[in-house]
């Protein structure tokens, strides 16, 4: 029987450059194939050129033993492919039914039949073990849920084919294993899965084959069994993982101790979810701040960069104390802030990737007014190619651009200020391995040039190979420091499980 979708030699080009070169994915039947590769490897493209968002330049793709080239994404879900994207892409003030049903409402003597309706999205959020009620407005329910409800959506079309891009970025361990339930009854009933992830394990857990992407090409497909994770992520990045990993590891480790912090922060305290918070950072060191969901992380330096008013204790930064009343302050005074929610709170969509980048130098660029284009060309061109920034020029809007290389720029608008501070919040989420090493081994090499770096990190991991000390937070508290040999994953643990004194004891004993 002829694999329901086959798509072979696909280019697609933008602004002369291309995006895809000659690309093929091919899946078979009631098949649940994994797509992956870096952040810019042509995977966001591919989807888009199948869905009819891109019209591809050459190539040939069938469907269903049929040759096709959707004009729209809407026109491709008629024909049975139905599309869930990372981002979250229904509207939040209509009703739970509303969102599930739009586009093919049920009806009843020309009227619209809500009960028919109500019923049918009770049943499919059943699948998913969830009970609401599905008249309340999407919005009051959390990001879970909603996701569950855009999956719920896609899964009601009746698809031949679903695609899934990145479904539990925002789902639990237990809301996964529902998830990977329902995936696996989509293949029972002849469905086929294309799921995209940049996690391994879920990879291993549910796929049957795989595609992987390089640089716009197709590098391998293979059976999830024949390959092993190495061979998955040395596929991708097209050389040795550990290369990129280690690269650089001596210059965190390498900031004197004798240095004066940059940051000092004693005996914080802000809401409710930030009681006793102790830590600093010195010059040219990567100090990592790690705890559970909820430990006060992110209020924690949300207060220190000004985004928070403090209801008790003490920050001090480059030699002053209590002085960075709002984040105008803070960027005045030599500190960057990465914020841990890049769509919502990092990048502007919708400007180009110049804008984005000197979106907070703008203040020193203009000067009654008109801005210096001379210079800011300057900059933007120098911190793209600094930052080996994949675009196709500084006028590209920085919504096209990977999620890696949205996050290059990020950090790239706050070098081009010359900080003494850089404070990361989960600087790598929701980007690939290879992107993922990409950035840790720029951390470090700005950490290498005397930049103080405050990292956040729920990768236990991650934050242990970048971080020369840790400092652990538990339920408000600074629960231990950690450095030297103590900066591994069991203390890291240790600590966030047994609290402030046996944490401390495992630390420093």
């Amino acid at each position: 029987m002829a694999p329901l979708l086959s798509m072979h030699g696909i280019d697609k080009r933008f602004a002369g450059i291309p995006a895809l070169r000659s690309a093929e994915l091919v899946v078979e039947r009631g098949e649940i194939h994994a797509l992956i590769g870096q952040n810019g490897a042509g995977k966001s493209t591919m989807i888009k050129v199948l869905t009819g968002y891109y019209r591809k330049d050459a190539g040939e793709i069938l469907f269903d033993d049929k040759p096709v080239e959707f004009s729209s994404p809407q026109e491709a879900q008629r024909s049975g492919i139905s599309t869930i994207y990372q981002e979250i892409n229904l509207v939040p003030y209509r009703s739970v039914t509303e969102n599930i049903c739009l586009g093919r409402e049920k009806r009843r003597f020309g009227l619209l039949d809500w009960s028919a309706m109500h019923a049918e999205a009770r049943g499919l959020l059943a699948r998913f073990n969830i009970d609401i009620d599905v008249r309340r407005a999407l919005v009051t329910y959390p990001t879970a849920v909603q996701q569950m409800v855009a999956i719920a959506r896609a899964i009601g079309f009746e698809a031949k084919l679903v695609i899934m891009d990145e479904p539990t970025s925002s789902l639990d361990e237990r809301e996964v294993e529902v998830l990977f339930g329902v995936i696996r009854q989509l293949k029972e009933a002849g469905v086929s899965v294309i799921f995209v992830s940049h996690k391994l394990d879920e990879l291993y857990a549910v796929c049957d084959r795989v595609t992987i992407m390089r640089d716009g090409r197709t590098v391998q497909v293979a059976p999830m069994t024949q390959l092993s994770r190495l061979d998955l992520v040395t596929s991708m990045l097209g050389r040795e993982l550990s290369q990129v990993l280690h690269e650089g590891r001596d210059m965190a480790d390498a900031a004197g101790e004798a240095r004066e912090p940059v940051l000092k922060v004693r005996n914080l305290a802000v809401g409710r979810k930030v009681s006793d918070v102790t830590f600093d950072v010195r010059p040219g060191e990567i100090v990592g701040l790690a705890g559970l969901l909820g430990a006060g992380r992110t209020e924690s330096v949300r207060a220190v960069f000004g985004a928070d008013k403090p209801d008790a204790g003490t920050i001090g930064f480059a030699g002053r104390e209590n002085a960075i009343a709002a984040p105008s302050d803070a960027i005045q005074a030599g500190m960057g802030f990465c914020s841990e929610d890049r769509k919502l709170e990092g990048i502007i969509p919708d400007m180009s990737v110049r804008e984005n980048l000197t979106l907070a130098l703008m203040p020193q660029l203009a000067r009654r007014g008109i801005v210096d284009e001379t210079r800011s060309r300057e900059i933007v061109d120098r911190f793209i190619k600094r930052l080996g920034v994949r675009c196709t020029g500084p006028e590209q809007r920085i919504r096209e651009l990977s999620g890696g290389n949205q996050q290059k720029v990020l950090l790239a608008r706050w070098l081009c200020m010359n900080p003494k501070l850089l404070i990361l919040d989960e600087p790598t989420r929701g980007i690939d391995v290879g992107a993922k090493a990409e950035i840790l081994s720029l951390i470090r090499e700005l950490a290498g040039q005397g930049i103080g770096v405050l990292m956040i990190s729920s990768e236990l991991e991650e934050v242990v190979e970048a971080a020369s000390r840790i400092f652990v937070l538990r339920d408000g508290r600074t629960a231990a420091e950690l450095r030297g040999d103590a900066v591994n994953e069991q203390s890291v643990m240790t600590a966030m499980a047994h609290g402030h004194d046996n944490a401390r004891e495992t630390a420093h004993g």
